[in-house]
């Protein structure tokens, strides 16, 4: 930065707040919080127009920058295996004896389950 720059914004008048800027950015910011962090602009808007805050789209995500309301998205759970119940269960064997005596003494393998249209 300038130092040209500092000493102009030094010398600029702070930004007075309104009351009704305030209420806006704390019910902003309470709404997020209620719907834990995942409200958009377009949900926020919404939700801010039914409680009779005249809005736009651009505005609540400008606001939405200044307040740092950032959106996280929440990762829905995906089964990844698909097991038939009837398909038969091998016998313990090993009893859970994991260090044999000698090589080649005990072998294990495990299979994957594929879902139809998941890759992976």
């Amino acid at each position: 930065m300038s130092r040209s720059a500092y000493y102009a914004w030094l010398r600029r008048p702070a930004k007075i707040i309104s009351v009704e800027e305030l209420m806006l950015y704390r019910r902003m910011k309470r709404l997020f919080d209620d719907s834990r962090s995942s409200a958009g602009a377009r949900t926020l808007m919404k939700l801010l127009r039914k409680e009779g805050f005249k809005i736009g789209i651009c505005r609540v995500k400008s606001l939405m920058k200044k307040l740092g309301l950032v959106v996280k998205q929440r990762v829905a759970y995906k089964v990844t295996t698909m097991r038939k119940h009837s398909h038969a269960v091998a016998d313990n064997l090993l009893k859970r004896q994991f260090n044999p005596a000698r090589a080649n003494q005990a072998w294990a393998g495990d299979i994957t389950y594929r879902v139809p249209g998941v890759q992976g």
